[in-house]
């Protein structure tokens, strides 16, 4: 079986029953990159886990960053590294004042 590029894992806490956070984070992907990603796994972890990975480069780890991205932040993290001239619309915020901090894993939810 041969895994399509790129590759989105969304590995989440099945103790903290996260599934369906992170089915949402990949349907939220996957619906805005229809084109551009070539796969989206879901990842049962455990110990409170939910880390976001582009290709094996970690994006969002939940315990390094505080808490879950906002998914307008995620979208950006990811088409900064495979459609860095796309734009995202609404979800395109540019980096001033307020969401600068929220680039930067400084807010979140």
């Amino acid at each position: 079986m041969t895994t399509r590029q790129p590759r989105v894992e969304v590995e989440y806490c099945t103790q903290c029953r996260w599934l369906l956070r992170a089915g949402w984070t990949a349907q939220e992907l996957l619906t805005t990159f229809t084109t551009e990603l070539g796969e989206v796994a879901l990842v049962p972890g455990t110990g409170g886990v939910f880390d976001v990975r582009l290709d094996g480069e970690l994006l969002w780890s939940r315990k390094a960053e505080g808490g879950f991205p906002e998914m307008a932040v995620l979208k950006q993290l990811v088409r900064d590294r495979i459609a860095p001239d796309r734009d995202l619309g609404h979800s395109d915020r540019k980096a001033s004042g307020r969401d600068a901090g929220a680039l930067q894993g400084g807010e979140h939810g």
